[in-house]
């Protein structure tokens, strides 16, 4: 990392930057201008006090409508993000970012997915970059540098009403010329086809390194479902990969299906891998298994220089016969990665009704 960058082997370092923080109680981020509404989603709870006391917590986001967050003039650095809304609204309020002045969002996930949290039920996530905490504050601490700006909107593509809690910390600061820009990007495959892998991630030009990976898998058999392998194809890999991986379970850190103790799944949430979420049919609603894993290549980079593509096999076990089974499960994902500007075109973002929870 950079010395003029923040972190632990930074933290008693002075550095030359300026804090500042973007809220509904100081839309702009600027100095001095924080709690001065007298007009907001907590103007009749705070009506016997006034300005300075809570006027304004939170935001209405209308039915249909983007609205922007942050629009911060560079160089700068966005270090954490906090938000809040109803879990019935994860899948439908979609989060972007652009850098510098770009058209094209290098962010598009949805509100759920970018913190972890894809099935609409909050799961605690206790990892380095992403932080989910009771009753459902949503935190990320990836690196945003820019040069020029930042801007960050969110899409309410549901019928009703949001309301939405946040608050964006960033430093204005000098960012050197070798520094990468976050790029995050979500895919659902509803349900992979026969014989073919849910793609996370391809059409990626340019220099980078991916660092995270999140999956909401749903599972459509009985059985064990994976055996999967991860693939990394860098820099040129056509028909087999540099990067192939021994199985799911393997690839976030665990082992031998999950299992422990014997006949229950082991769920763990640690600083770079998780299995954090275990939904189980409850014979009424909960129709099938479905599970939320992260692995975050925060120590372990996979560097590119010219392209990658990312893959995941659907792969299960067979009862009877031992051996694998090609399944045709739900599997929705959010890439991580790193990698200067211009990036390749992302693909067509789904339908309201493509991104449903069912």
């Amino acid at each position: 990392m950079n010395n003029n960058f923040y972190g632990i082997g930074n933290l008693s370092r002075i550095v030359n930057a300026e804090t500042r923080s973007i809220s509904a109680e100081n839309f702009t981020g600027e100095k001095g201008k924080g709690g001065m509404a007298t007009t907001g989603t907590g103007e009749w709870q705070a009506r016997r006090l006034g300005q300075g006391w809570k006027v304004s917590p939170s935001i209405k986001i209308q039915p249909k409508t983007t609205v922007k967050l942050a629009d911060i003039n560079g160089p700068g650095m966005i270090n954490h993000i906090w938000m809040t809304c109803f879990p019935d609204y994860w899948r439908h309020l979609i989060i972007r970012a652009y850098w510098d002045n770009e058209k094209e969002p290098s962010i598009e996930v949805p509100f759920g997915d970018f913190f972890c949290n894809g099935w609409g039920e909050r799961s605690n996530v206790n990892s380095l970059p992403v932080a989910v905490n009771p009753a459902g504050g949503m935190n990320c601490y990836w690196e945003m540098p820019f040069q020029k700006q930042a801007v960050i909107t969110i899409e309410n593509l549901s019928d009703r009403e949001a309301v939405l809690y946040y608050q964006i910390d960033y430093a204005l600061m000098e960012v050197p010329s070798d520094v990468a820009y976050l790029h995050a990007q979500w895919r659902r495959s509803n349900p992979v086809k026969y014989l073919e892998n849910h793609t996370l991630l391809d059409n990626v030009f340019g220099t980078g390194h991916y660092v995270g990976t999140y999956l909401a898998w749903g599972v459509n058999n009985n059985g064990w479902w994976g055996e999967g392998e991860f693939k990394f194809y860098i820099d040129g890999d056509e028909k087999f990969p540099t990067i192939c991986g021994t199985g799911t379970e393997d690839y976030f850190g665990g082992a031998w299906n999950f299992e422990q103790p014997k006949g229950e799944y082991g769920v763990y949430s640690t600083s770079f891998l998780g299995l954090h979420q275990v939904i189980i049919p409850d014979g009424l609603y909960k129709s099938q298994q479905r599970f939320g894993m992260y692995r975050w290549h925060v120590m372990d980079p996979i560097r590119f220089k010219k392209d990658l593509k990312v893959t995941i096999q659907p792969l299960g076990w067979r009862v009877e016969g031992d051996t694998y089974l090609p399944l045709q499960d739900d599997i929705a994902s959010v890439s991580f990665w790193y990698q200067k500007e211009p990036h390749g075109p992302f693909p067509d973002f789904p339908e309201r009704d493509k991104l449903d929870v069912i």
